[in-house]
């Protein structure tokens, strides 16, 4: 093994086979010594996400630091998870690219905060691959049970209350602070309100206890019926999701969105509401004696609109279209 300043160190002075020797004290022992990794079967049906998180694209230095990134990472997978109705985290796998030159130190960092949020959410690191290339990516791919709840976005009906696990627009806010956006210069915001932007966007928690308490407060008169999705590319483009699977309009009540208490008022703040994205909340439709259950379990949540029979749009109250704007909509290409 090579002894050097660990922060110094590149990956191409390591080589494949030493950086995965040090990744080992990730996982379980045994773990990668094969190409492939066992997961017991559980007898209950899996369901199964795969991520790519790019650095530029979901990722900067200038906005989150190592252990921040490997975090998030996992966060964003298992958001996807919750939003189809996970009962366990299995396991994950990892897919690094880096460029040579990269620090092992940053590496280090992503896999321990992999493992940080894997201790947080469960499952265990099962292995992975790595490779040089250009660009740092990280590739990955999460294995989890299904629970009793099938929260297909195609599961919509009229007639629907549709509600927010919990406010919107914080990670974006988040994101502005940390790039010193323009647009904030100007303002005095509660600096409680800064922190927990801030938290939301480099270390997103997912869902996944507004998903046991949606389960646990089912009325036993209403049927195992529910469509979902996560907001990570915005929560407008999440509603119009559910809209398009279910064939459904969306009616959204422009003093009911979900926002932070300490949330400023103005179109612009409306707007990161609607559009900022990676606020990674579940955006569930209902049948309005579960979503009346649901709140009351789960004080964050709030009821934003109804769906209803006709084409798949999203409108407010007054029948005017909520149309996207431009400059805030997430494009992955």
């Amino acid at each position: 093994m090579l002894k050097e300043n660990s922060q110094h160190i590149k990956l191409e002075q390591l080589g494949e086979k030493e950086i995965l020797n040090r990744l080992k004290k990730y996982m379980d022992f045994g773990q990668i010594d094969d190409d492939t990794a066992l997961i017991t079967s559980s007898q209950k049906d899996l369901i199964i996400n795969t991520d790519m998180l790019v650095e530029d694209v979901h990722f900067s230095e200038a906005t989150s630091i190592p252990i921040h990134i490997g975090w998030k990472a996992i966060a964003v997978n298992i958001s996807d998870l919750a939003a189809s109705g996970v009962e366990e985290i299995l396991g994950v796998t990892v897919g690094l690219i880096a460029p040579a030159s990269t620090n092992w130190s940053w590496v280090d960092g992503v896999y321990t905060g992999i493992q940080d949020a894997l201790n947080t959410f469960g499952g265990k690191l099962l292995g992975g691959d790595c490779s040089r290339g250009n660009q740092k990516s990280l590739s990955i791919t999460v294995v989890g049970t299904k629970g009793p709840l099938n929260l297909h976005r195609s599961n919509a009906k009229p007639g629907d209350h549709l509600v927010t696990s919990g406010p919107h627009g914080l990670s974006r806010l988040g994101l502005g602070l940390l790039l010193s956006d323009p647009f904030l210069k100007s303002l005095e915001l509660p600096q409680s309100l800064k922190e927990q932007a801030i938290k939301a966007h480099q270390t997103p928690i997912p869902a996944l206890n507004a998903l046991e308490k949606l389960i646990f407060c089912k009325p036993s008169s209403s049927p195992w019926r529910a469509a979902a999705t996560d907001s990570s590319d915005g929560l407008l483009e999440a509603i119009e999701c559910l809209c398009k699977s279910s064939k459904c309009t969306a009616i959204i009540e422009p003093q009911n969105l979900p926002i932070h208490h300490e949330w400023p008022k103005g179109p612009e703040w409306d707007s990161w509401c609607l559009e900022g994205g990676e606020d990674y909340e579940l955006v569930v439709s209902l049948p309005p004696i579960w979503a009346k259950a649901w709140r009351k379990t789960l004080p964050l949540s709030k009821t934003i609109g109804k769906m209803k029979k006709g084409s798949p749009k999203v409108i407010w109250s007054n029948g005017e279209t909520i149309r996207k704007s431009s400059t805030q909509t997430y494009k992955h290409f």
